[in-house]
């Protein structure tokens, strides 16, 4: 282990160095002494060095691997708990790979941007999203390739103006509506006009105020009334959510800050979040969830950081 003169080494990074140290082989008489010796110099070393274990155990449980083995055993720097964390989010950036090269627009962590098309017709991209442009004589096609999209439709009666996100579509019948992907679907809600949703073979009307959603490969729910105040906060910088799953809520942070969070339990992404937060300050707005939920946040780094009770 290596300290700075200027400034002390974390005791949960000296910590998650000791499991991890523990978890290559017994100690050496020498190597016990100094780990006994040092969790008696303080009270706060034998807390982090309890909760290190702590993690570490119930990482074991969840039975994440990590995509390659450390060239060596003895290797200083990332715990075993950083090495799962970094596979979670390797996983999820996988999928994201191919979009710079499909995307015609796209917005990156925390970032917005508004685009005038060709037809004069606006498309507001909420954070981490991307759409693709197929726009023919006939036709006016566009894809979400990812994220969350306002579309305010120039009319044109012989072109329509198609939106194709999930493996459905939306029509535009009229003037303005938004669309927004999650893990298994779409939802699509309408603010102004009306808007035709297809989807599984079926279709839908969804009028002004309105909204409907759909699995990959399901039909579209039949039109309800919508939040639309709540569902387009995001353009006006703030995420309101209400009775939601804490693991929805981290996924939606997600679009607008770099990293990973991650519920050491199932049953703490389940729990409920209600609140308004802005969406300039994630950081922030993750720790008033922590606090709200009575959870505590491991950081392993900026971009890993582990929820657990």
């Amino acid at each position: 282990m290596s300290f700075d003169s200027d400034t002390p080494e974390d005791p949960h990074d000296i910590a998650v160095d000791w499991v991890l140290r523990k978890k290559e082989g017994p100690l050496t008489r020498k190597e016990q002494e100094a780990l006994d010796a040092w969790l008696a110099a303080d009270t706060a070393h034998a807390a982090a060095f309890r909760e290190a274990e702590g993690l570490s155990a119930e990482f074991a449980r969840l039975s994440l691997r990590h995509p390659a083995k450390r060239a060596s055993a003895r290797r200083r720097g990332r715990p075993v708990v950083a090495a799962a964390a970094a596979a979670v989010a390797l996983a999820l950036l996988l999928g994201d790979l191919s979009i710079p090269f499909v995307a015609d627009y796209s917005t990156g962590a925390g970032e917005t941007r508004r685009v005038t098309l060709g037809d004069g017709s606006h498309v507001e991209l909420g954070a981490r999203s991307a759409i693709a442009l197929h726009f023919t004589p006939a036709r006016r096609r566009l894809t979400l390739l990812r994220g969350e999209a306002w579309f305010d439709v120039a009319p044109d009666a012989s072109r329509p103006f198609v939106v194709e996100a999930a493996g459905g579509s939306a029509t535009a019948l009229g003037t303005s509506f938004d669309v927004a992907l999650d893990e298994n679907g779409a939802r699509v809600t309408v603010t102004e006009h009306s808007v035709s949703v297809a989807s599984g073979g079926a279709e839908v009307v969804a009028r002004e105020g309105q909204e409907t959603s759909f699995l990959r490969g399901s039909s579209a729910s039949a039109p309800a009334a919508a939040n639309v105040a709540k569902l387009t906060a995001w353009r006006r910088g703030r995420l309101i959510v209400e009775d939601e799953a804490l693991g929805d809520v981290l996924a939606l942070l997600g679009r607008y800050r770099h990293g990973v969070v991650y519920c050491l339990r199932r049953e703490i992404c389940a729990r409920r979040v209600t609140g308004v937060y802005r969406t300039d300050d994630p950081t922030q707005a993750l720790a008033d969830i922590e606090t709200a939920l009575g959870l505590s946040a491991y950081r392993l780094s900026n971009y890993l950081i582990l929820l657990h009770e």
